[in-house]
């Protein structure tokens, strides 16, 4: 009979919870604190996802050995330039440091160097990457994680969503060491330092036309339809940004589907719309049905195509008819790519890009022209580019003669 599974402890914090940082007063201690201590700072943010429009941090969350942890109210405090200031020649180790740029950006903090726990888990061939596995793994301790999706902009902040926000950053210092002892053993301690220096300069992707996202979109067929979706998309945009509510919140991308398939004429048909529901449906029913009459008025040659041609190669399911000798190219590379990773532990999509090898096997180089620009050009780290060039290389040799 198999002994039952030993039940991991509870990860808890070594200090206790520490206060709430609310008030300029405290604020300045905590600087202080930060800027008397050395080593990395552990850092992590709280927004309301979700829940409201913008993507702001409402709870910013630091650790450093001497200093201890901090738990700041930027619902409140707006003013961080101390804080930068104190931190800005430290490591910060983040978890999943793209979710946390932009927003820590927004109030002001900007690493000069920085060590993604997540990031460098993948690179170390983890299967799994959350925080919470690899305190498991690493630590040997379980996470709460209950408060991930909760609206962080309510105040007063609950005792233990303050505990939980805590314990984010409580053992990252840890998870770090280890990891880099691990990236040392294995030969990747320079492929993690350059995707640690590109990620400094992470920017989120601005798509050029944000409402083709909305959910269920496909079942919108005719191009007047289209338009009228776009319409209520923009719509709902303007008035969750001016009420800094989250757009779903306001009017579900159900609704705006079925508002748009539709296309009702008036208030009053608009709101017997089967499906067309939302806290926003009824109050401003005369923004939604504005909306659809702007798109009803539209000449045929406003009106957006279904599937427009983006700036990159077609989808590579049509590529073995419009283009054997890039079908056969593509094929080569994913399948060496996939061996690769295999191989060194890699996740594919951590080797490079799939858009990228995309790109390249649908236009390889011209005569005169370098691969390793054009990677490059890319964004392709230069360890990405000196792993993956024979790789291409020979896959565009394949192609050739096709």
């Amino acid at each position: 009979m198999s002994e039952a599974p030993t039940e991991l402890p509870l990860l808890r914090l070594s200090d206790g919870l520490p206060p709430l940082v609310d008030t300029p007063a405290e604020l300045a201690e905590t600087i202080a604190a930060l800027a008397n201590a050395e080593g990395p700072v552990a850092i992590d943010a709280e927004r309301a996802s979700g829940f409201r429009y913008s993507a702001r941090a409402y709870l910013i969350q630091i650790r450093r050995a001497g200093a201890g942890t901090h738990l700041i109210d930027t619902g409140v405090l707006t003013d961080l330039s101390g804080l930068a200031a104190a931190i800005d020649d430290a490591e910060w180790i983040l978890h999943a440091a793209t979710q946390d740029l932009p927003c820590l950006r927004e109030v002001g903090l900007h690493p000069t160097k920085l060590f993604d726990t997540e990031l460098a888990a993948r690179l170390l061939g983890y299967p799994r990457v959350g925080l919470a596995t690899l305190v498991s793994v690493i630590c040997g301790q379980t996470m709460r994680k209950e408060h991930s999706a909760s609206d962080w902009s309510i105040r007063p902040l609950p005792h233990d969503w303050l505990e939980y926000a805590a314990l984010d950053v409580e053992v990252l210092d840890v998870i770090r060491e280890h990891l880099i002892a691990d990236l040392e053993k294995s030969g990747k301690t320079e492929w993690a330092r350059q995707e640690f220096e590109h990620l400094l300069g992470f920017e989120p992707t601005v798509r050029a036309e944000p409402w083709r996202r909305t959910s269920q979109i496909q079942r919108v067929r005719s191009r007047r339809a289209l338009a009228a979706t776009r319409e209520l998309w923009l719509a709902r945009d303007q008035l969750a940004r001016e009420r800094d509510v989250a757009a779903g919140r306001l009017l579900p991308d159900s609704s705006i589907v079925a508002a748009a398939k539709a296309l009702p004429t008036s208030r009053r048909a608009l709101l017997g719309t089967p499906g067309f529901q939302g806290r926003a449906a009824k109050p401003h029913a005369q923004l939604w049905v504005d909306a659809i009459a702007k798109a009803a008025s539209l000449p045929d040659t406003a009106l957006p195509v279904p599937n427009p041609r983006g700036d990159g190669p077609p989808p590579p399911r049509v590529w073995a008819d419009k283009h054997p000798a890039a079908a056969a190219r593509l094929d080569y590379a994913r399948n060496a790519i996939a061996a690769l990773s295999v191989e060194l532990s890699v996740p594919v999509e951590n080797m490079m890009t799939p858009d990228t090898v995309r790109r390249v096997m649908w236009q390889p180089p011209a005569e005169g022209e370098s691969l390793h620009e054009i990677l490059a050009d890319y964004a392709a780290r230069e360890w990405q580019i000196e792993l993956l060039s024979p790789v291409l290389e020979a896959a565009i040799e394949a192609g050739a003669g096709i």
